[in-house]
């Protein structure tokens, strides 16, 4: 890692400190040029080293999404504290998962975009969490219901189902389709494919959900694996299963119904700090609660999203951030909803600013 070059950050107080030596991600907001990760990404400890396989290729980066969350590449640098890049970087060495909790609306779930887009790993998977969750719907999802209909010679639309599948394996009766059709592997079951560098994943707001949902989990974050019982059952007669994946699209072969990760992913968690975890769930997990954002960085997201904004507007964030204090906290985007009206044409002298901004910065709770 020696030929890496580090920029400065800043310290959670705002003042610069030198990067560390031992950082892949840098928290620039810009994605590594002329290196490659896997040269530079050391080997995960031995109690975290999987060889699941054959090795997938890469998946793309899915800009527009990214550009959405983070705003354009190269109008402004963030930059994020270096305790919050130390725990990142933490978790991603040590192949754990990363807990980041915080109050809502401060960007938590954006961490899992920011490092996909920085270290080049592709499209971020999401796994957003209610109290319906569970672990399997995570990893799979199963259509016993097409699958019937399949074997009757006539899909949901009353056609034959065309198979997904190649090579070997049993036609599922006289719709030629195959156990595999009707398989879609979830955002974590999707991670959890043998890809040779970490995919992002965001369990959005983990608290959420049921309350067994988290031990769950533990088996399979800490094995890299898991199966999908319809294939395991089925191995005998379709050994390589052609299924889906939550990439839009995109098929994979499950062989024996097993899935086995290589890497393990790079799992961003976020709770709002509404529910405790088990002790057993929290010891797997590097935790980093996050801070509210300072003036400077919420300055950098504004350059981010708007490529004209008439100068820095430093008067509404000040405004913004006593208001936030004011009213328990209150979310980026309604700063940016604000910053937005301003662009389009609403002026601060308008007699309508002052019920408009009343109207964008009420605060979380929905209090009137």
């Amino acid at each position: 890692m020696s030929g890496v070059q580090h920029p400065v950050e800043s310290g959670r107080n705002g003042g610069q400190v030198s990067s560390r030596s031992w950082w892949i991600y840098r928290g620039t907001g810009r994605p590594l040029t002329d290196i490659r990760l896997g040269d530079i990404l050391p080997a995960p400890p031995g109690w975290r080293d999987f060889d699941g396989g054959p090795v997938l290729p890469p998946v793309p980066a899915e800009n527009a999404e990214s550009d959405r969350r983070l705003g354009v590449v190269g109008r402004a640098t963030p930059r994020q504290d270096a305790h919050d890049i130390d725990m990142i970087n933490t978790a991603l060495l040590l192949r754990r998962p990363l807990l980041v909790t915080g109050r809502p609306g401060i960007g938590k779930s954006t961490l899992a975009y920011l490092v996909a887009r920085e270290l080049g790993l592709g499209r971020v998977l999401h796994w957003g969490i209610t109290s319906r969750s569970t672990l399997r719907s995570g990893l799979y999802e199963y259509d016993a219901i097409g699958r019937a209909q399949a074997s009757l010679g006539r899909g949901r639309t009353g056609l034959p189902v065309p198979s997904q599948a190649t090579g070997s394996g049993a036609e599922d009766g006289a719709g030629g389709a195959r156990i595999g059709d009707f398989v879609r592997l979830g955002p974590l079951g999707t991670a959890l494919l043998p890809y040779e560098l970490p995919r992002v994943l965001l369990i959005d707001e983990l608290d959420k959900s049921d309350i067994d949902l988290p031990s769950d989990l533990l088996h399979v974050l800490e094995n890299g694996s898991y199966d999908v019982p319809e294939l395991v059952r089925a191995r005998h007669q379709e050994g390589e299963a052609r299924v889906f994946t939550d990439d839009p699209d995109q098929t994979v072969t499950v062989t024996d119904g097993r899935v086995k990760c290589r890497a393990f992913p790079f799992i961003v968690i976020t709770s709002n700090g509404e529910r405790q975890f088990p002790p057993a769930f929290l010891r797997r997990c590097v935790r980093l609660d996050v801070s509210p954002p300072r003036e400077d960085q919420l300055a950098a997201m504004i350059a981010a999203h708007f490529r004209d904004q008439g100068g820095r507007p430093d008067a509404m964030i000040r405004a913004f951030m006593e208001r936030s204090r004011e009213n328990g906290g209150l979310a980026t985007d309604q700063l940016l909803n604000a910053v937005f009206l301003r662009t389009a044409g609403v002026r601060e002298d308008d007699e309508a600013w002052g019920e408009l901004l009343d109207a964008l910065w009420r605060e979380l709770s929905g209090a009137p």
